[in-house]
């Protein structure tokens, strides 16, 4: 299996995403926290050294998420139209099943004492 970072011309047909997602978030926020880390291990002030650096990772991270999450409706959007596909070509293979009672389904109950 080949990946490849090339999202194709078929994500034009989908809905827009919501820019705010988890994906997006939870990566921005890990870019903020690695750079926060960085100025731990080159023991400079947390928060106050480096903002710019800070900035920019938190950016970074949320550009990845976007790009992630548009990249992962995508191929759960060709999966199914694959899958609806397959369907709709072999009906035979998913018959609606008949409607049976619980009756039916359960096994006579006998108490034993």
């Amino acid at each position: 299996m080949v990946f490849t970072l090339r999202i194709p011309d078929e994500v034009r047909s989908l809905p827009p995403q919501p820019l705010f997602n988890w994906c997006t978030a939870t990566l921005a926020l890990e870019g903020w926290l690695g750079a926060v880390l960085y100025n731990a291990l080159c023991k400079r002030p947390l928060l106050g050294a480096g903002v710019h650096r800070q900035i920019l990772w938190a950016s970074a991270g949320f550009g990845i998420g976007y790009y992630l999450r548009k990249r992962s409706d995508w191929f759960y959007a060709k999966k199914e139209r694959d899958m609806m596909e397959y369907r709709r070509h072999h009906p035979e293979d998913f018959q609606e099943p008949e409607k049976r009672y619980m009756a039916e389904v359960l096994e006579e109950f006998h108490p034993i004492r």
